[in-house]
């Protein structure tokens, strides 16, 4: 056994036996069989479908008794044997009391702390985002077993795109690419609900309820005093069907979660709960989503009291409900709902309407069916949390996603030597805290940098180098006498929540304070190039480290959880082979000219703006989306695909157009889904590892067009896979294309069309072209 494996597995089991005593406390539920009153009420019987349990029950409170249910901490309903319920909970990389709805104050006072999403992201692989939202699930319901959580809907993913650099959230989401952010919606949402990772268990009881975040266009929290509370995001047609909506549709098509949250800010002058077209007619009546929509908190209060949207706060109670909102975080509903009712503006038929769908997801939930120690779920007990298995997975995910973004003559992985000594050097190298991000709970073990490198090299010497990451005071003589020592040096450095959170953007992409000089300094004294590790959720401008010569090699580990340390000297030590890609495009400082503002995606030649995203930028990149190195290197070999023109022509219902560059198209909605489907290719890539070290690698197929018309991505993903391979082992894979899905864009209206001409399928730097004729 590795001495690191040793050592992680000794914290594993001391977690384990932390959390494994049994509970005292009762889980709050519905219709006790003890009790005569209720459980014979038809709202009680399990047998009848749970939309007739919830009409039942919704018709017979009062209006007093409706009123208070329409908020996220609802109160209990004695008469009928209803306990209270809190909606507000939160999971967004393990289970948090970052909301109300939990509580780490009985036998279970830790959960497993997975790394924060953008890096996991980063891993590009789908199974593992399935299995991290299993084990949330499963400890999400441990919790409740305990009795020690208020409510089972929890408040993630937050699947918007990370437009902007700045943004102080996007380290909670998948990154930039709508492909990759939708995937890992319907992985985490199919995982928290207790689906099977291909999602064949149809809407029924859920193991806890999963909530995809911030319906749409949200991705502006507080940037030169413009705050998410005021902010109206202005978004073309083209924009929102191919950028901001996708996660949405695919997390409520397929990943079928049982709740949305709509935004604080506006779209094109429209609050988004109170947005009829976007809650009801998109969501509820073009994508089937069953389930329940809450605001985001305060945000109805917003509507009358900030933005003036309506002109009464009853007007603005009537808004967000007829929009389709059904539950409001805070209080707003509480207190203007009956006064709207009073003054005939509010039919109860749409309160009665919001608490149908909220009561049925406490039934889908099993919390209207008894004691629910002789359900589904419960026997999940509080030792399945911070299980070993857990805490194991947690190693996985932060291995997979960290990323390689230098090597300089191979100075990666460091030799393994007992006379050899380390000199550890930066604010987040002994930071606990920096390590698990925002939106988490406590970990059931934490492991710095510093305390995982001190257990591969006993000659280790440490100095923070800065007294915080903003580094207003670096004492940069003391890490330089270290790093003259020392023959090796990790320079561990980057952000941390006082530089990007919630509420709080930056303004600028380079490194806080004097972290840079820091950097310069050691690498200039130390006897060899130094290591340098970046911790942070939004990309920095390293291209002084990118460019020089002291600094052999960098990793990015984003924020990677509890057991971060762990993956980061492993994969520094060569006990991890990376193989993680970046899933944003990492921009220099001059992009801080652009205004967050700005939601357009394409670019403008005329004025200079430079678009956004991999698919659209066009000006300098440090790092672009998708890059990541390996201690191996991979080969393709490509089988071409079975087809290389496709005519779809052939249908007797699609007309054809042309747009102002002259290029015919045809829409995809007259194709229709069985011409579409008839007209699928495949290609297939054979991946071999050339290297010296067994690896995981990720594959990833782009599609761009060969003319590009006005409008059209640079180039964009459509489909990706891992391969894990052995020293010299190959191994094919396969994707299979729909020319409607993979093939299409939207024209300056939103709607999808697909365009005639030729289009490169490209894997690495292998092409191979597909000729459309419509």
């Amino acid at each position: 056994m590795k001495l690191r494996s040793f050592i992680f597995i000794n914290f594993v089991c001391i977690a384990v036996i932390l959390v494994g005593v049994e509970s005292t406390q009762s889980p709050p539920f519905a219709c006790d069989s003890s009790n005569p009153s209720t459980n014979s009420l038809p709202f009680c019987k399990t047998t009848l479908p749970i939309t007739d349990r919830a009409r039942d029950l919704v018709s017979r409170l009062t209006l007093d008794e409706k009123i208070p249910q329409l908020v996220n901490s609802a109160p209990a309903i004695p008469r009928l044997g209803i306990p209270a319920y809190q909606w507000w909970s939160e999971a967004l990389h393990g289970v948090a009391d970052a909301g109300p709805g939990i509580e780490f104050n009985g036998p279970i006072f830790s959960a497993t702390s997975f790394p924060q999403v953008i890096l996991t992201a980063a891993s590009f692989d789908v199974h593992l985002w399935y299995r991290i939202g299993k084990a949330i699930g499963v400890e999400a319901r441990a919790v409740y077993n305990a009795g020690q959580a208020k409510g089972m809907t929890f408040w993630a993913p937050n699947i918007n795109i990370f437009r902007d650099p700045r943004w102080g959230r996007g380290q909670e989401t998948p990154g930039e690419d709508p492909l990759v952010t939708g995937s890992y919606s319907v992985s985490y949402v199919r995982g928290v609900q207790g689906d099977c990772f291909q999602g064949s268990k149809r809407c029924g009881e859920l193991q806890a309820s999963a909530c995809c975040k911030h319906f749409t266009a949200y991705d502006l929290d507080d940037w030169k005093g413009i705050d998410r509370f005021k902010f109206d995001a202005r978004v073309t047609m083209q924009d929102l069907t191919d950028t901001y909506q996708p996660p949405f549709q695919k997390c409520i098509e397929e990943g079928r979660a049982s709740g949305i949250m709509c935004a604080y800010n506006r779209v094109n002058g429209v609050p988004s709960c109170a947005d009829f077209d976007l809650l009801t007619n998109t969501a509820r009546k073009k994508w089937n989503f069953e389930g329940y929509i809450t605001s985001d908190c305060d945000a109805v209060s917003l509507i009358h009291d900030s933005y003036g949207y309506a002109k009464t706060p009853e007007d603005a109670v009537v808004d967000v409900l007829k929009a389709g909102m059904d539950v409001n975080c805070g209080t707003y509903l509480l207190n203007h709902t009956k006064s709207a009712v009073l003054q005939k503006k509010l039919p109860v038929s749409q309160i009665d309407r919001a608490l149908e769908n909220l009561f049925a997801i406490r039934m889908r939930l099993g919390l209207f069916n008894g004691n629910p120690k002789g359900q589904h779920y419960g026997d999940i007990s509080p030792n399945q949390v911070c299980s070993a298995e857990h805490q194991t997975l947690a190693l996985d995910a932060a291995r997979d996603g960290i990323v390689l973004l230098k090597n300089s003559h191979r100075l990666l992985p460091l030799p393994k030597g007992s006379t050899m000594s380390l000199a550890v050097i930066g604010p987040n190298a002994n930071s606990q805290k920096t390590l698990i991000g925002n939106y988490a709970g406590p970990p059931c073990k934490f492991i710095t940098p510093l305390q995982a490198l001190q257990s591969y090299v006993k000659s280790t010497m440490y100095d923070p180098g800065c007294d915080s990451v903003a580094c207003s005071s670096p004492s940069i003589e003391k890490a330089v006498e270290i790093a003259r020592k020392a023959d090796y040096v990790v320079l561990v450095v980057g952000l941390d929540q006082t530089q990007e959170r919630e509420a709080h953007d930056r303004v600028d992409l380079v490194l806080p304070g004097q972290q840079q000089q820091l950097i310069t300094s050691v690498a200039n004294a130390a006897k060899k190039p130094v290591v340098l590790v970046l911790l942070c959720g939004g990309p920095v401008d390293v291209s002084f480290a990118k460019y020089s010569d002291k600094i052999g090699s960098i990793l990015w580990a984003g924020y990677p959880g509890g057991a971060g340390g762990a993956a980061i000297a492993e994969t520094i030590f060569g006990d991890h082979n990376p193989g993680g890609r970046l899933p944003i495009t990492w921009y220099p400082q001059d992009y801080t000219r652009i205004p967050m503002t700005d939601m357009r995606m394409r670019p403008e030649p005329k004025s200079g703006y430079p678009g956004r995203t991999y698919r659209f930028y066009t000006g300098e990149k440090v790092f672009e989306f998708g890059y990541g190195l390996s201690y191996s290197t991979y080969s393709y070999e490509t089988i071409p695909p079975t087809r290389n023109k496709l005519y779809l022509n052939q249908s007797s219902t699609a007309r054809l157009y042309e747009n102002s560059d002259s290029v015919r198209y045809t829409s995809v909605a007259e194709l229709g889904k069985e011409l579409c489907h008839s007209k699928n290719i495949t290609i297939s890539i054979s991946v071999k590892n050339d290297g010296e070290m067994a690896g995981k690698h990720s594959v990833l197929l782009f599609i761009r067009q060969l003319k590009p018309s006005a409008g059209s991505p640079i180039k964009r993903l459509v489909a990706f896979q891992n391969v894990n391979l052995n020293a010299g082992e190959s191994a094919d894979v396969g994707f299979l294309l729909n020319p409607c899905d993979h093939f299409s864009g939207p024209n300056k209206d939103g709607l999808m069309v697909v365009e005639e001409g030729t289009h490169l399928l490209v894997v690495g730097d292998q092409e191979h072209p597909v000729t459309i004729v419509v």
